[in-house]
C-alpha cells in the first residue's frame, strides 16, 4: 500500500501518531508509539522490540534471534477516534527476517490460511462480557445503585453508565465495528456489548480494538474496565462467547463440515480450555455453583444441545456457539485453537454424538455420565496438561508457542497453588 498516501490522509484527519500494536502471548495489548511521519519503517523492516522483553518469546538476549520486529498490517491502519491525534495499526511478529513462529497473531494467520485452501473463511461473533467498577474505600465494586439480586437487563444501571457507553459505541463504530446491542449482563457491575461478526483474523484485531478504547474510556470517566473472567466469588463471571460460521469464498454458508467441525471442538474440549480459559481466576468461572442471581451460564460439560447453554457448545441458527471461552482469553490463540480442532474433527469424520437437550446443571452425575459428558478441566494445572497432551493441536499450532504458553501456565498455577490466602488462615490457623 502506498505509505505516502496513508500519510497525508491520516494527517488531514489530524493524526500525528501511530500505536503500532502487537498481542503478547498472555493477550495483553503491547506497543510502542510512532510518529505519523515514520509510518513507512514500521512496514519495513518493522518497529523493533527486545524479543526477551515480551512474554511468552522464549527469545535469547543476544544475538540475530533476540531482536522482535513487528511489522505493521496496513489494512488495520485506522484513527482511534477516542484518542485524537493517534491511529493505530496492528504488527504481526518477525525474527531473523521470518514470521515468528510464537507471535499469536502469525498462529491464528497459520490456520487462516489452512482454511482458505479449502475455500473457506471461519466468520467469529466475540460477545465480550466485562464489569465496570468504581473504587471506594473498600475497593473496586459496582456503583452503589446496583444493587439488584437478579440484575440481567436492568435498565437503570444500564443508562447510568451512558456516557461509557455512548463514548464506547461511538468510537467502535467509527473503526466500522458495528455495535448493535448493549445490556446489563447478570451480575452487579457486569455489561455486554455486542458488534458485528467478522473473518476469523479480524475478529480478533477487532476485540483488542475494544479492550484498548473500553480501557481509556472507563479511565476517562473514573472507572475501571475489567475483564477478570470472575472477580466476584459470588456472583457470575464474564465470558467470551463465540458464534462461529464456515462460508466458502462467495460469502455463503458451508453447512455439511459443521457437525464435523463441531466433533473437533468437542474431542480437543480438554486442551481447548487452557488457550480459551487460560488464567487461576478462569476455572472459579467454569466450576458448577451457584450465583447471587441464581444462575449459572458458565459451562463445566463436555457436549453440544440445540439452544441449550448448559453445555459448551450451543447449536442455533446454523451456527456454533461455542461456550467455553472467557474475556481473558488470548482471541488469536483461541480462535486458532478452534480452527486446528475444527478442521482435525472434518478431517477424521469425527461424530459430535446426540444433541443433549437438557439443563444438565439439573441432572444427576449418573443422568451425565449415561449421556457421556465429560467434565473439563477444573484448573488451569489440569488444562495446561491437557494441551501438552493434545500432540495435534502441537503440531498445528506450533510447538514452539505451545511449549511457552504451557511453561508460563505451570508456573502461574504452581504460584498460585503455594499461596496461602486469608481464606485457609481464617479456616485453619487455629484449628489444629
Amino acid at each position: 500500500m502506498d505509505t505516502d498516501r496513508l500519510k497525508a490522509e491520516l494527517a488531514a484527519q489530524g493524526v500525528r501518531y501511530v500505536f503500532a500494536q502487537f498481542t503478547d502471548i498472555h493477550g495483553a495489548a503491547k506497543g510502542k508509539l510512532v510518529p505519523l511521519a515514520h509510518l513507512g519503517d514500521i512496514v519495513a523492516p518493522g518497529a523493533g522490540f527486545s524479543g526477551p522483553s515480551i512474554w511468552g518469546t522464549g527469545l535469547p538476549r543476544n544475538g540475530p534471534r533476540s531482536e522482535y520486529y513487528g511489522r505493521a498490517d496496513l489494512t488495520t491502519l485506522q484513527p482511534m477516534p477516542w484518542l485524537p491525534g493517534y491511529a493505530r495499526v496492528v504488527l504481526d511478529g518477525h525474527v531473523a527476517g521470518e514470521p515468528f513462529d510464537a507471535c499469536p497473531r502469525q498462529v491464528l494467520r497459520k490456520q487462516v490460511a489452512r482454511l482458505a485452501a479449502r475455500g473457506w473463511t471461519l466468520n467469529a461473533g466475540l460477545e465480550p462480557e466485562f464489569f465496570l467498577l468504581q473504587k471506594s474505600a473498600c475497593g473496586y465494586d459496582a456503583e452503589a445503585a446496583d444493587t439488584l439480586e437478579k440484575p440481567s437487563y436492568d435498565t437503570k444501571s444500564l443508562l447510568r453508565q451512558r456516557a461509557f457507553l455512548d463514548k464506547l459505541t461511538t468510537s467502535l463504530n467509527e473503526c466500522g465495528l458495528g455495535v448493535y446491542q448493549i445490556d446489563h449482563e447478570d451480575a452487579t457491575g457486569q455489561f455486554e456489548v455486542n458488534y458485528h461478526y467478522a473473518d476469523a483474523l479480524r475478529a480478533a484485531d477487532n476485540f483488542m480494538l475494544f479492550k484498548m478504547a473500553a480501557h481509556h474510556i472507563a479511565e476517562e470517566e473514573g472507572m475501571l474496565f475489567s475483564m477478570m473472567p470472575k472477580p466476584f466469588a459470588e456472583r457470575p463471571g464474564s465470558g467470551l462467547h463465540f458464534h462461529l460460521s464456515l462460508a466458502d469464498d462467495n460469502g455463503n454458508e458451508v453447512g455439511a463440515p459443521v457437525s464435523h467441525f463441531l466433533a473437533g471442538l468437542l474431542h480437543h474440549a480438554p486442551a481447548l480450555t487452557a488457550l480459551c480459559a487460560p488464567t487461576v481466576n478462569s476455572y472459579k468461572r467454569l466450576m458448577c455453583g451457584q450465583s447471587l442471581s441464581g444462575t449459572s451460564w458458565a459451562p463445566a460439560f463436555i457436549g453440544h444441545g440445540d439452544n441449550n447453554r448448559t453445555v459448551v457448545a450451543r447449536t442455533v441458527h446454523g451456527r456454533i456457539e461455542w461456550r467455553l471461552p472467557d474475556s481473558s482469553a488470548n482471541p488469536y490463540l483461541a480462535l486458532a485453537g478452534v480452527i486446528a480442532a475444527g478442521l482435525d474433527g472434518i478431517d477424521r469424520k469425527l461424530d459430535p454424538g446426540a444433541p443433549v437437550n437438557q439443563d444438565v446443571y439439573e441432572m444427576s452425575d449418573a443422568d451425565r455420565a449415561a449421556l457421556g459428558l465429560r467434565l473439563l478441566p477444573q484448573n488451569l494445572g489440569a488444562a495446561t496438561e491437557a494441551l501438552r497432551a493434545d500432540a495435534m493441536l502441537a503440531e498445528a499450532l506450533g510447538a514452539n508457542i505451545v511449549a511457552e504458553f504451557a511453561a508460563l501456565k505451570s508456573a502461574e498455577w504452581v504460584e498460585y497453588s503455594q499461596h496461602v490466602s486469608a481464606w485457609e488462615t481464617t479456616r485453619y490457623l487455629n484449628r489444629f
